[in-house]
């Protein structure tokens, strides 16, 4: 297996995982702050960014493990976005040993059954393909992508979602994820890590359910941040340094 990874700053270790649709390039505003405070390792996940693309059958959560153990970390922070939330929520539930933090902004969650609106929303987007502009186009249309879209920031996200789509179109030869089971939302009570969950207020419904149920996480604090929508790790990655930071020092 191989992955890019970079490092930037010294002392405790925070492991940075990207959402779906983009590469560890989103966290370039964010990187910059904690490396102040923190030794920060960001990666591409596999067939993103300039990782290998899919081949076969992918566990991501047995991908950072091995990332991990090549880098010699035997416990570390886990700050998760979308996606990479619920990787890092599968992890620290999988190998709790490892964890000693964790913080999910608007994540997903693995055994969520998802709205009707967001599965006819996906169901828009796949209908586009292999049409790589008009998927982007579509996507990034939703409501929850507003405030990013309308800020300085929508051009490099559609650049990081269109690199994104053209490698799983022309060069992922799997689209499966394997996930542990039992899924996550039916043990959540069982993550022992102390935990952070952020969101923005232009969300799916969706995410307001995934943090009700987060609320069974036996210590969990939440942070709302007012209008950022759910690429708030662009838009508003200063305040999520800071709210990361404070709860990892406090």
């Amino acid at each position: 297996m191989e992955l890019f990874y970079e490092i930037e700053g010294n002392g405790v270790p925070i492991v940075l995982i990207h959402s779906g649709g983009v590469d560890s390039r989103v966290w370039r505003y964010m990187v910059p702050e904690l490396a102040k405070s923190f030794k920060v390792i960001t990666f591409d996940g596999r067939g993103t960014g300039r990782s290998p693309a899919m081949q076969e059958p992918t566990s991501l959560v047995e991908d950072l493990r091995k990332l991990l153990t090549h880098l010699g970390l035997e416990r570390v922070t886990l700050v998760g976005h979308s996606m990479g939330g619920q990787i890092a929520t599968d992890f620290t539930l999988s190998y709790p040993s490892m964890v000693e933090q964790l913080v999910v902004i608007a994540p997903s969650l693995t055994g969520y059954d998802y709205s009707q609106e967001f599965t006819n929303y996906m169901t828009s987007v796949n209908a586009a393909a292999p049409d790589i502009s008009k998927i982007v186009e579509l996507s990034l249309a939703a409501p929850i992508y507003r405030a990013v879209m309308a800020s300085p920031h929508g051009s490099f996200l559609s650049e990081m979602h269109a690199h994104y789509m053209g490698r799983v179109f022309n060069e992922w030869k799997s689209f499966e994820v394997l996930w542990p089971e039992p899924p996550s939302i039916e043990r959540l009570e069982k993550i022992t890590a102390s935990t952070l969950f952020i969101h923005g207020t232009i969300e799916w419904p969706d995410m307001y359910n995934i943090a009700e149920h987060f609320k069974r996480v036996p210590e969990i604090r939440f942070v709302e941040i007012q209008g950022a929508d759910h690429m708030l790790v662009l838009t508003h990655a200063a305040e999520l340094a800071i709210s990361i930071r404070e709860f990892c020092q406090r």
